[in-house]
């Protein structure tokens, strides 16, 4: 069915696993918060917990499994370790995915409902960054 079309090829399963793994790692509010701040630039523990306000050791515990999974980075200076996000593909995946849940919002929609979307000014885009 599909060998018709031309260029397409499914992804292969380690690949799939590991997208799976990064969106796994995202899917949590308050680590999307801490990426979002992280998107903005190095920060403590202290400032993010702050930020998203939540406390520290909750904030260090998300910070841990995202660098384990190699979403964030830490640079320790003396005592204090300083965070910040590994690469700009996280920021394309957070942009987008705010990005689609304004368009639900606008709609009136919520997770999982269906619809077609439409292109909005008003999503929000970190610095420096483009949506296109």
């Amino acid at each position: 069915m599909h060998a018709s079309l031309p260029g397409f090829r499914m992804p292969d399963d380690e690949q799939v696993q590991h997208a799976a793994d990064a969106f796994r790692m995202l899917s949590d509010p308050t680590r999307m918060k801490i990426m979002w701040a992280l998107l903005q630039g190095e920060t403590s523990v202290a400032c993010l917990a702050e930020l998203v306000g939540a406390a520290p050791t909750a904030v260090s515990q998300h910070l841990s499994k995202l660098r384990l999974a190699g979403i964030v980075r830490g640079r320790r200076q003396g005592t204090y370790v300083y965070y910040t996000a590994a690469d700009e593909h996280v920021r394309r995946l957070l942009t987008e995915a705010l990005f689609h849940a304004d368009h639900d919002l606008e709609r009136g929609h919520g997770p999982g409902d269906d619809g077609a979307t439409a292109d909005s000014p008003d999503a929000p885009t970190p610095p420096g960054a483009s949506l296109r």
